[in-house]
């Protein structure tokens, strides 16, 4: 519970002043020996808690997951495992996992999907990482489209969907091998577009270095690169960019509406 929501329920009486004091020692982290919770995310930056997931002791996460369950925060874990799942359920009943993206999260509060972001990828064994960038926009509120494997290796099926990127405040686009979608795409759109590389590809592609490099060393305008299957960070950027876009919009609007 952030500090807004607190007072409004001292005010409203459903919560007692020495409740909320003691609530209010825990703000704006919560120490819990091997992890500092931060309670104030949201209210600083705008965005809910997320979790790395890949690497924690199994016991760590769920009492992560249910420290912030029993504070009301909605919560998205990244990179986890099926077994990290299971074990969360069994604590936290409202924990929902995508065996896809790998995300694994908790969300108590419905939220209003806004604005529009494409997600694209070169082929289908780049969906994991998009879809990580997929169920994070979400997540924090974003509007999101999907058009997946359009790469450059038959570029119709790219040109024959130009219409899905109408509206969009940006575009994700996520490949692997010679990583050349994001390029294309940054010279037919006028939006900002977030180039994912993937470690998708044969020998040579090392990893995904080789789709790093071309997406750093693109031509085209208007490009912005993020780290190898960085599907999470890309989306965060991409809520950001949409939130911005989806604010101008509305003002531009409200001074119409002043001036009519």
């Amino acid at each position: 519970m952030d500090v807004t929501e607190l007072l409004s329920r001292v005010k409203e009486g459903s919560i007692s002043i020495e409740e909320a004091g003691q609530q209010l020692k825990n703000l704006p982290y919560e120490d819990l020996g091997f992890a500092k919770l931060d309670h104030h995310r949201k209210l600083r930056q705008g965005f809910e808690e997320v979790v790395y997931c890949s690497g924690k002791a199994t016991g760590h996460l769920v009492k992560i997951y249910q420290t912030f369950a029993e504070e009301g925060i909605d919560v998205l874990g990244t990179r986890a495992s099926q077994e990290q799942y299971e074990a969360v359920k069994d604590a936290v009943r409202d924990a929902v996992y995508d065996p896809v993206s790998r995300v694994l999260k908790v969300e108590k509060r419905k939220k209003e999907q806004i604005g529009k972001i494409v997600v694209c990828t070169g082929g289908t064994a780049d969906i994991p990482t998009a879809e990580e960038a997929v169920q994070t926009a979400e997540f924090f509120g974003t509007r999101v489209e999907r058009l997946f494997d359009v790469g450059v290796a038959g570029i119709h099926r790219l040109l024959s969907n130009m219409k899905v990127f109408e509206g969009a405040s940006c575009v994700i686009a996520a490949a692997g091998m010679e990583g050349a979608l994001a390029g294309v795409v940054a010279g037919l759109v006028d939006v900002p577009v977030i180039a994912v590389p993937t470690s998708v590809g044969y020998g040579a592609s090392f990893q995904g270095l080789s789709a790093l490099l071309t997406m750093l060393n693109s031509c085209a305008n208007g490009i912005t690169v993020v780290n190898i299957d960085n599907g999470y960070g890309a989306a965060y950027v991409a809520t950001q960019i949409n939130r911005l876009a989806v604010r101008n919009f509305d003002a531009e609007q409200g001074e119409q509406n002043a001036e009519a």
